[in-house]
């Protein structure tokens, strides 16, 4: 009798173990097919790319020549403009202007100017203060503290998976 039990719990596990082998088949199989799948949305990422380069080229093309013409009718409108004498020309369909621009500065050697400038030609700015986050979460699993003001968020666990490169390489 005893080794009748024996016999069918040795059939049992060869059972389990043959069922545990054919699970873990089942489930590489499936991490391979997620693998064609991502290999499959990294190509059409790549298609869109190729896509959207080529409309923005044609775009970049196509808008230039407008561009040129845009520019030679808005010059020869600010010619008639100056010929007129004049320094604005309402019309049914938009206006004509000639405005002068606020005069504007530029510092072309910044330490040149500083050494010579005087203190009412500067504009002082204090120091900023900003939270350190990753000093305050060291702080906080050092000390066991947590600061006023502060949350601290703890991990959550993720699933995860990891396609193997080989098998993306042998599939292609």
């Amino acid at each position: 009798m005893n080794d009748e039990v024996d016999f069918i719990e040795q059939i049992l596990q060869e059972a389990e173990q043959k069922e545990m082998q054919q699970t873990n088949a089942l489930v590489d199989l499936i991490l391979l097919q997620i693998s064609k799948w991502e290999t499959q949305i990294a190509a059409n990422f790549e298609e869109q790319e190729k896509e959207i380069l080529l409309i923005k080229e044609w775009t970049l093309t196509r808008n230039s020549k407008l561009q040129d013409q845009i520019d030679l009718y808005a010059k020869k409108c600010e010619a008639y403009l100056k010929e007129l004498n004049l320094k604005s020309l309402s019309l049914p369909h938009g206006s004509l202007q000639l405005r002068k621009l606020p005069d504007r500065i530029e510092i072309l050697d910044q330490e040149l100017f500083l050494k010579s400038a005087s203190r009412d030609l500067l504009k002082i700015v204090p120091a900023i203060q900003k939270p350190d986050l990753l000093k305050i979460k060291t702080y906080i699993k050092n000390t066991g503290k947590t600061p006023e003001g502060v949350r601290l968020i703890s991990g959550e666990i993720q699933f995860n998976y990891k396609i193997n490169s080989q098998l993306n390489e042998k599939e292609n």
